[in-house]
């Protein structure tokens, strides 16, 4: 498998923190963020094209009799191995500069090009639990998420991959042990030169965003109307110190790269 060395993975279960790591370092270095979240639905559409059983048994079932199989029913239904190489074949098609940092859970040591660069942020069991029910409520979560977590430590595991502990640290604390264990990397680039090209890769991040909502309105038991459906953004006034979110309706949204930057209130575009 061919190398990808402008890819700097960061992978881990549900309730690790890889999105806020990721969307953090990317903004704060100029690199680009790919949020595999952004292209679940498009990865179903692939499964779907390709035949894949589990893929089209998800499909078929309605939320509620998703939620009633058993975890690890559900774990195939996720398409937790599938993932991994349909997200290497997004990155090779995407330009190699500047870098990127992807993240998720389908990012496994088994699925990685020889030669990457990654990293998997690792709670316990307890610590993930914590987070989840803060996230879902108590008792909540998906039994699909728990799981996950057991296979990707299993995966990390066996593999002696590299780890960050994120039991007890903070979001700041998180960040800088990734940023440390990609140094060198980041140091060496290749990285956004002007405040333009940092607008362009925030735009790259929050059109997935549209995308990935509108690949949900497309099937028949998600409700609701698109044209009430809010969104949150980054805000694209590209400061690398800026953790400002916008939150708007989706037909608001970018779409494309045209437009003026989506700007939090009193931001300015740099």
């Amino acid at each position: 498998m061919e190398s990808l060395p402008q890819v700097l993975w960061i992978g881990g279960p549900p309730g690790a923190g890889k999105t806020t790591v990721a969307r953090r370092i990317a903004r704060r270095y100029g690199v680009r963020w790919y949020n595999s979240d952004a292209h679940t639905w498009e990865h179903r559409d692939r499964a779907v094209r390709a035949g894949n059983p589990a893929a089209r048994r998800f499909e078929s079932l309605m939320p509620d009799a998703r939620a009633a199989e058993p975890p690890e029913a559900q774990l195939a239904m996720s398409l937790h191995a599938e993932r991994g190489p349909m997200t290497v074949e997004d990155l090779r098609a995407l330009p190699p500069s500047p870098l990127t940092i992807a993240e998720g859970t389908q990012v496994v040591p088994g699925m990685l090009p020889p030669g990457s660069s990654a990293v998997w942020l690792m709670p316990s069991d307890e610590v993930q639990r914590v987070r989840l029910d803060g996230r879902h409520g108590p008792s909540k979560a998906p039994a699909l998420y728990r799981l996950l977590g057991r296979t990707i430590a299993a995966e990390v595991r066996e593999a002696g991959a590299r780890t960050v502990d994120v039991d007890g640290l903070g979001v700041e604390e998180a960040i800088a042990a990734v940023e440390g264990a990609f140094a060198r990397r980041l140091a060496e680039g290749p990285r956004a030169a002007t405040a333009e090209e940092r607008r362009r890769l925030l735009r790259y991040a929050n059109r997935a965003v549209v995308a990935q909502i509108k690949g949900a309105f497309t099937r028949p038991w998600f409700t609701g109307d698109p044209a009430d459906a809010v969104a949150v953004f980054d805000c694209e006034c590209a400061r690398p110190d800026c953790d400002a979110l916008v939150e708007c309706v989706l037909a608001d949204g970018p779409t494309d790269d045209t437009g003026p930057p989506l700007l939090a209130p009193g931001h300015r575009a740099a």
